[in-house]
This record gives structure tokens, sequence and C-alpha cells, in this order.
């Protein structure tokens, strides 16, 4: 049977394509049902309190960065989205005085314009982010060094820098395209009109600039511009499943408002289910050996019709 057209995009492939019983098992889950998904390689977590989220997600760079030593240094990859832990992990450095100076840092993506990484001066720059949110607020004595700091800025030092130095967590969040950073669904086109391209092709996918499908520069309208859609960028630079396979550990947080209520569900079960499919990007987590989701659970919401 032919793949459904996209509801929101028809030039690209997304989760609206997906067979609809995949959608509709994944509407009818209840937040105890995503608790029971767990498997091996796959962990649920949950947390009562956004204050407990936060926290625990600020914590995983912490623990990341105390295992980095002068002969074995490490580091963890960061999203902007969710940010509100990147301050925590500012004051959790400097109250316990950790040294970073065997740390690394890799943010995930960084916007594109004219062709050019954006600088961060940009209102909308990540690595603007990252340092003015984080790494500007621990103590001097503590920081890491700069060159310790890595960007997507320069795409081939950037994806070369995840074979000198081990990268043990990357962490994320979910955009409402089912994406971590800008794994985004591909467009449908040439040999993928008809089907979109076979998981095996998409994980050799490295760091890379990507087209934006049309839901992530919506979504990233409304969480960073409030809505101002025109000065949106339709590009970004991003990390890619070829750099994603080389952590340890993949660690997604869901508090609630990056995706959606039907979203959060409909990943959690494809990874759960192994049901790996192009068009949700996130789905491909399910080949990955180590994967974690941790929800707020006041943030998982109901699928269900409430006009209002």
């Amino acid at each position: 049977m032919a793949r459904a057209i996209s509801k929101v995009a028809p030039d690209w492939w997304d989760y609206t394509t997906l067979d609809p019983e995949i959608l509709a098992d994944a509407a009818r889950l209840t937040a105890d049902d995503l608790a029971a998904l767990s498997r091996p390689g796959f962990q649920v977590n949950m947390y009562d309190s956004l204050e407990g989220l936060y926290c625990a997600e600020a914590l995983e760079y912490v623990s990341v960065w105390k295992q980095a030593t002068a002969d074995d240094p490490v580091g963890i990859c960061g999203p902007i989205g969710p940010t509100e832990q990147l301050p925590l992990v500012a004051q959790i450095v400097n109250d316990l005085d950790i040294d970073l100076r065997h740390a690394h840092f890799w943010g995930m993506d960084e916007w594109i314009e004219d062709g050019q990484p954006v600088d961060a001066e940009h209102p909308l720059s990540f690595a603007r982010a990252d340092l003015n949110l984080c790494f500007n607020r621990i103590r001097p004595e503590l920081q890491m060094p700069r060159e310790n700091i890595h960007f997507p800025v320069d795409i081939d030092a950037y994806a070369a820098s995840y074979d000198q130095v081990r990268c043990l967590l990357m962490q994320g969040g979910q955009g409402e395209v089912k994406h971590w950073a800008f794994n985004d669904p591909p467009k449908r086109e040439g040999a993928y009109q008809d089907e979109p391209p076979p998981p095996e092709e998409y994980l050799k996918l490295g760091t890379r600039v990507t087209d934006l499908h049309p839901l992530t520069v919506i979504q990233n309208a409304r969480t960073s511009g409030g809505g101002y859609v025109s000065q949106v960028p339709t590009q970004a630079a991003t990390v890619g499943p070829l750099e994603t396979w080389k952590s340890d550990c993949v660690s997604i947080w869901h508090p609630g408002h990056h995706d959606n209520a039907f979203g959060i569900r409909l990943t959690a079960l494809m990874i759960s289910k192994n049901i790996v499919d192009t068009s949700v990007p996130m789905s491909l987590l399910a080949r990955h050996p180590n994967v974690r989701f941790s929800y707020y659970r006041g943030g998982i919401g109901r699928v269900e019709v409430d006009i209002h």
C-alpha cells in the first residue's frame, strides 16, 4: 500500500505518513503506559516536578565532566532546547569547585544563513545561548579551555573531534518533527518519492548542513522567538547519527513544551517496540544500545479532543 502524503508538508516525509495503526496506538498511551515501555537498552524515567527534571538533567553534565582526566578527557554533547538546565550546571560547578580543565562540550547544532554558520552575536545563536546561560557563568579558574568547547561551525573539525575525545553522553530534547539535534525527516524527492530512505542510509549521515522541515522552523519560532517565523533560518549545521552512535549514551528530556502530548508518546512507543522509520528520525534511536527518555509527568498531558 502506498505511503500517505504528509498532512503538514507534502514535499517532505514526517510522522503523518506512518501507518495509522501506529499513530492510534501512540495516542492511547497513558503516563503509566509510557513508564512501562522500558526495555534493555531503552530506559524511561519519570519526574514529578520540573525542578527535579532540570536538576537531574544538569547533573548529567557534572557527572560526565567529573570523569575527565588528563589521560582520559571526556565530554557531553548538549542541546538548546531544553535550556533550563544550563544555569544549574554552572551553579553546581561553581558550588562544588569542579575543575573543568580536562572536560569537553559539544554544542549539537547551529543556524546557517547565507551558507555560513551564524556568529555568536546572532539573537538566535545556539553558541551564544550556551555561553551566556552556562559557560560564562562558571568561575574563571574552573572553566574548561575554550578549545574544549566544540560548535559545528567548522564541520570537518567538529566531526573529527568525536574521534579525538570520548563523548560519554549525548543529551537532547525532541522537536515537533521528532528530531534530535536537527536530524529532520528527509524531503520527498528523487529516489525517495514513494518511500523514505532506509534506516541504514540515514544512519550514515554525519555532521552536515541540512534543510529544515517546515515544522521545525515553526517550532523554533514558537519556542525561541515568540512566533516570529520570518526570523528563523531554514538551514542548520547539525551533529549527525554518525557522531551520535559514537556516544556511549543518548539521553532525551521531555519537559512537555517542545513537542506535544502525542509526539512524546509516539517516539517512546517506536523505540520500545523497535519500529524504525526515517520519517520519524527519533525512532532510529531504537538501534542505539543505550538510550533513556526522561519525562516531567505533569507535561505528558493527554491525547484527546479538547476544543477551546
